[in-house]
């Protein structure tokens, strides 16, 4: 098998393609030929040793991957070589094939295509996470999405039209707001020179119920006070690279809230939870309800080209390897 790894934490050109024999699966095990690896922002932190946590070497990244079923190990049933799944596995998805516990493996839709599922579970499980256990999402409730062009952000939108509210799309270049338009926004504003408290009152015809904010930075404090009366702003992360300092008065003025979104917080203290949430998003895309957008996709050996691009903010969408 090929897979990119590091010997050393540190930069993402020491990411090499190495060759190796292809895993055999130990009992209770599904090996997976990778057809799609999901790339993340997370990949790019752990693989230059910013992340929270530093995994043992040799690493080799990704932790979403969707392909066939190359073979089975005892103890399995259910799954058969051949069949099309998402594959869950703690790392080295970035690889032409990967060994993974059978329950981290799931069927996925026909009408699914590799990359798109690739790329489903931690944009839109965090998503669904979000509209439905950290707040809940009232029919026609106005939704502001902040980075709404990539993985996060246009998952956010994705999921909050399927459940009824309006979301008004904030992103930096017409082409991802372009794609936010085609995943259910109904309207959008390019920061560039913008007054964002304004325009988002604007669009909104009065103040947003919603803010969706994965990205952090100079964007967050006008975000936050575009909202209303007991509105609510969802911190999903910092892909813009700064932890905002957000005024407490305007949360205590206004009676708004501030909430937190960490799905690796609730995986870890409800591991059953992450499968529930992923099983709800399968059984919604193959209804036709959701409708994930095709990644980029990319050869193998150029996963440290697009690291670099999904760090700098490049990538419209999402982006998937390609062994």
């Amino acid at each position: 098998m090929r897979s990119l790894q590091i010997a050393a934490f540190g930069s993402l050109d020491d990411l090499r393609l190495v060759e190796a024999a292809d895993p055999t699966p130990r009992p209770g095990y599904v090996v997976v030929e990778v057809r799609a690896a999901g790339v993340n922002f997370v990949d790019a932190l752990i693989v230059e040793g910013r992340y929270q946590f530093t995994p043992p070497l040799p690493y080799t990244p990704g932790t979403e991957v969707a392909g066939v079923v190359a073979a089975v190990g005892d103890g399995v049933a259910g799954l058969d070589p051949g069949d099309r799944v998402l594959a869950l596995p703690a790392a080295g998805g970035y690889a032409s094939h990967v060994a993974v516990p059978v329950g981290a493996v799931h069927r996925i839709p026909d009408a699914v295509s590799f990359g798109a599922a690739a790329c489903l579970p931690q944009s839109y499980v965090t998503m669904l996470y979000a509209f439905t256990q950290r707040t809940t999402l009232s029919p026609d409730e106005w939704v502001v999405v902040l980075g709404a062009g990539g993985g996060i952000g246009l998952a956010a939108t994705d999921l909050a039209t399927a459940l009824g509210a309006r979301v008004v799309a904030c992103a930096s270049t017409p082409e991802k707001l372009s794609l936010a338009s085609a995943a259910g926004a109904v309207a959008t504003i390019a920061y560039d020179g913008v007054d964002l408290k304004a325009a988002i009152r604007e669009a909104t015809g009065g103040a947003a119920d919603v803010v969706v904010d994965p990205v952090g930075g100079d964007k967050a404090e006008p975000a936050l006070r575009s909202l209303g009366w007991g509105g609510r702003y969802l911190v999903v992360g910092f892909a813009g690279g700064g932890i905002p300092r957000l005024p407490a008065n305007q949360v205590l003025l206004n009676g708004r809230s501030v909430i937190g979104v960490e799905l690796g917080g609730l995986v870890r203290r409800d591991p059953a939870a992450f499968p529930r949430l992923l099983r709800e998003v399968l059984d919604l895309v193959a209804a036709g309800r959701l409708h994930p957008v095709e990644p980029e996709s990319h050869p193998l050996a150029e996963g440290p080209a697009v690291l670099r691009a999904i760090e700098s903010r490049q990538v419209s969408g999402k982006a998937v390897l390609v062994p």
